[in-house]
């Protein structure tokens, strides 16, 4: 096996300091008035050799791995995987590297990647909490170690956040619904008490109080069993509801939720109206279109991104600094799920 060239062995070959090799390789050569033509010199035999900075060293002598751990609930969710590709694509081009992992919404298994990322001494993090984590959250502030938190967030802990508001998006998908006639309109989330499920469920329940017309939730508890999903969501609509419109919580729910509605054989919007939070490339392709509350993933990638930076290059104390939360707006995206259809004259 070719042994590793060392930066001591690149500094031996040319017959130059170890320190003008470093100051050359980190950009630092003219203000350390080291002349262009031995700049050109490591500059062409690092390439010629293919030397590659040690990055463990590096970090032990800096104290900065130029690393952010991104903790999402499943990287496998189109709403998180867009999100993490835009903090990966913002980060790297201002010189930070990525390393995600999900967590299955699992407080267990949060607080273990978290202690993992800590164990590798990331420069930061952006979290999506699960619940029951306050705890590992307030000892990475005491470290202050930045933090974002984005989707949701843990109240009573002085964190940044970055987060969507989900009471404007229900209450405005609810309204539509009202504005098309629909009265008897019901909600599927699940059983979490998450701060974003429960911001979702209060937009609901308020545009429907305001019209003094009643509520009917139903809370899933979701599993890797889609199967058991599917089944209680159809026998909700089957045997619970009396519902013609639905709004589902999640853009998964809404998958969920159009299988069950295929197997029951009701028709959309003829028979059941449907709105998605979240929206799905799937939701525009189905026919019909899927009227769905899309949240700005581009807006949350950049905020989250640009605390962090702004904490990593002016380090501050959080618990002691004002943190930094951020209420983004939802779009209502309408489709012909939700829009009711002129009644068919009898023959």
């Amino acid at each position: 096996m070719k042994k590793r060239t060392l930066i001591n062995d690149v500094a031996s070959h040319l017959q130059v300091s170890i320190a003008t090799v470093s100051l050359v390789l980190n950009g630092k050569a003219k203000q350390s008035r080291i002349s262009d033509a031995v700049a050109q010199r490591v500059l062409a035999y690092v390439e010629e050799v293919g030397y590659r900075p040690n990055q463990l060293a590096k970090s032990l002598r800096t104290g900065k791995t130029h690393v952010i751990g991104l903790v999402v609930e499943d990287i496998s969710n189109p709403f998180f995987a867009t999100v993490a590709w835009l903090i990966e694509k913002h980060a790297f081009e201002r010189g930070y590297r990525i390393i995600y992992c999900s967590t299955d919404n699992d407080p267990t298994k949060t607080k273990e990647l978290i202690a993992m990322f800590q164990e590798r001494h990331v420069d930061g993090f952006a979290i999506v909490p699960s619940e029951g984590i306050e705890k590992e959250v307030g000892a990475i502030l005491r470290e202050h170690t930045p933090t974002v938190l984005f989707d949701r967030h843990l109240p009573g802990l002085p964190t940044n956040y970055v987060v969507v508001d989900g009471a404007q998006g229900t209450y405005a998908a609810t309204e539509h619904l009202l504005e098309q006639g629909y009265r008897r309109i019901a909600f599927v989330t699940t059983d979490s008490a998450q701060t974003q499920m429960e911001d979702r469920l209060r937009g609901y329940t308020q545009a429907l109080q305001e019209q003094n017309l009643p509520a009917q939730v139903k809370r899933v508890a979701v599993t890797k069993e889609t199967e058991k999903v599917i089944a209680a969501i159809h026998d909700f609509i089957r045997d619970e509801a009396e519902c013609d419109a639905i709004i589902f919580a999640t853009n998964y729910l809404t998958i969920y939720g159009l299988e069950a509605i295929a197997q029951l054989g009701l028709r959309i919007p003829t028979d059941l109206a449907l709105i998605s939070y979240d929206d799905h490339d799937l939701f525009r392709l189905y026919t019909p279109g899927i009227t769905a509350i899309a949240q700005p993933v581009e807006s949350i990638a950049q905020n989250v991104i640009d605390i962090l930076l702004e904490e990593l290059q002016n380090p501050v104390d959080p618990t002691v600094a004002p943190s930094q939360q951020v209420l983004l707006p939802t779009k209502l995206i309408v489709r012909k799920s939700s829009i009711r259809q002129p009644e068919q004259p009898t023959m």
